[in-house]
């Protein structure tokens, strides 16, 4: 029989039109991240809080480089995780020993209070933890799909969306217990989910069938239904190829290999200035929220924020929720024990989304978190990711270099737009009060912006890699990631004194022009990178 997924009988059981397996990964991944972006949204926050505050005092600039440090490592180690699964664990063990020593990591930071040293050993943990863990779950949900076309596509931006429901609760409830109970509940709540992941993944992971498995074993990268193709040769014809990799699938010639390796280093190179700007997030943008925008509400104004935050936190919750059972509805019967702790897992949840609200609505005024806005670029995915999903599905499917152009250049507008909301502030000034609305607007700007890059990047990494080289190449691409990161905090850190010499518009301006510029040249080169991809969409 020939099933139209990879993976088991079971996994051709689908969810909105995408194998079952895909949402044990999204789920999975979806607590990685909260665990992650929890963790990020206080992070900054709590070494720069007064002594007073429970926090550490530190300066913005030192803060901003340790965050920075913390961002890029967190990327260069899946090149490491991406080798060791590819030649050693197998895709499916890295994700689960990944996620343990992630939670081990948060548990340490939980225990800050008692010793720094728990606080840097936390870090290190999740560092090491996310490396065998980030490269090698992406590198599972590419091979789920036989076909390199849109319904790929598809499935790694409907993964991208439970990744990003993942990243809302885990701002919106970390960062809220971290600001308002302590900070040490904050760190030690996201280690709580990212175990529940882990056991759910690890019950529920022989949906994949060989998917992912020790490499020693036969059929180890993919489940093999498929069939000899055609593929294009180095000039763009299209040609049979009679010879099949060990999974029976067509095997591209040398050359096409390395055009597609560096289709996929240009990508790489052109998304080290997407995260180098995108990650000021949770940085500088962290610092303009709690030190420059007006954040305490009263009478109408708490009251309609207060509203506002209920029906975006239990809107989103209660779609996942319902994607929860539809998954369930599919599988429960053949993998109930993951199941039961996942549903456990999202009782907890509520439970504290229910207890959040109620203490909300119970105070007379509103400030809001500085973590808050964090919120809003999670829940820009949910509410967009579908609808980009089914634009990548149509006609309208622009190739991924101009994809990758138009997401540089509206990253770039959203910071003009705070550039514009700082434009009155004087220079120096350590403390401000705009409004709200351009943080929002950013937000909404950079999220678009991150739906035309981060999942369709994923996609055309999965896609462009030579087949055992998947989780190398997966590492490679997150190599971007860390040179934007440690880029990005050094570049945070000189907040300060730009705006006192220049203003802190200035500053944000810096983050304007430069993507833009770059997404233009990605616009330029569009067809020479369509050439070079050798049939690959």
């Amino acid at each position: 029989m020939e099933f139209k997924f990879g993976g088991s009988e079971y996994n051709q059981r689908t969810v909105l039109g995408h194998p079952s397996g895909l949402f044990v990964l999204f789920f999975t991944e979806m607590w990685e991240r909260f665990s992650y972006y929890g963790m990020r949204a206080l992070l900054v926050l709590f070494l720069t809080a007064s002594i007073m505050e429970n926090g550490w005092d530190w300066a913005r600039q030192d803060a901003l480089i340790l965050y920075g440090w913390y961002i890029g490592l967190v990327y260069i180690t899946p090149i490491f995780g991406g080798l060791i699964a590819d030649k050693f664990l197998g895709y499916r063990r890295a994700v689960v020993l990944g996620a343990l020593i992630m939670t081990l990591g948060h548990a340490s930071m939980a225990l800050e209070g008692f010793t720094n040293i728990f606080f840097y050993l936390g870090l290190l943990l999740l560092i090491l933890g996310n490396g065998l863990f980030k490269p090698n779950i992406s590198s599972i949900v590419g091979q789920l799909y036989k076909t390199e076309d849109k319904e790929k596509d598809a499935g790694y931006t409907i993964f991208y969306m439970g990744i990003n429901a993942g990243a809302f609760l885990g701002i919106l409830l970390c960062g809220y217990i971290g600001e308002k109970v302590g900070w040490h509940w904050g760190f030690g709540l996201a280690g709580i989910f990212m175990f529940f992941g882990m056991l759910q993944f690890y019950f529920a992971q022989k949906i994949f069938g060989n998917i992912g498995l020790k490499p020693k074993k036969k059929d180890d990268y993919v489940d093999d239904h498929t069939v000899k193709g055609e593929v294009e040769d180095s000039h763009g014809r299209a040609v049979v190829d009679d010879s099949l990799d060990e999974n029976g699938k067509p095997e591209p010639s040398p050359a096409v290999k390395r055009d597609r390796i560096l289709v996929i280093s240009v990508f790489a190179f052109f998304t080290i200035f997407f995260w180098w700007a995108f990650e000021q997030a949770g940085g500088s943008m962290t610092i303009f929220a709690a030190d420059y925008t007006d954040r305490d509400l009263v009478g109408g104004e708490a009251l309609t924020f207060k509203t506002i935050n209920a029906i975006i936190t239990v809107i989103p919750l209660m779609v996942i929720t319902w994607v929860l059972l539809s998954l369930f509805k599919q599988i429960f019967g053949r993998y109930a024990k993951s199941n039961i702790f996942l549903g456990t897992s999202f009782v907890i949840i509520w439970g504290i989304v229910i207890w959040m609200l109620y203490n909300e609505f119970n105070e007379e005024t509103a400030e809001v978190p500085a973590s808050w806005f964090s919120v809003l670029n999670s829940l820009f995915i949910i509410v967009f990711a579908p609808v980009f999903s089914k634009i990548w599905e149509s006609r309208f499917n622009p190739s991924g270099p101009v994809k990758f152009g138009i997401g540089l250049i509206l990253l770039g507008i959203g910071f003009a737009a705070l550039a514009y909301g700082a434009f009155g502030i004087p220079q120096g000034a350590e403390v401000a009060s705009v409004s709200m609305i351009w943080l929002i607007l950013a937000y909404f700007f950079h999220t678009i912006g991150e739906l035309c890059v981060s999942p369709v990047g994923l996609s055309y990494v999965s896609k462009l890699s030579p087949q055992k080289l998947v989780g190398l190449m997966f590492g490679i691409w997150f190599l971007a990631n860390f040179i934007a990161g440690i880029l990005g905090g050094y570049t945070g850190g000189f907040i300060d004194s730009i705006s006192e010499n220049y203003g802190l518009s200035v500053f944000f301006l810096i983050f304007t022009l430069i993507p833009i510029f770059m997404g233009l040249v990605m616009l330029v080169i569009n067809k020479f990178l369509i050439k070079k991809m050798h049939g690959i969409r």
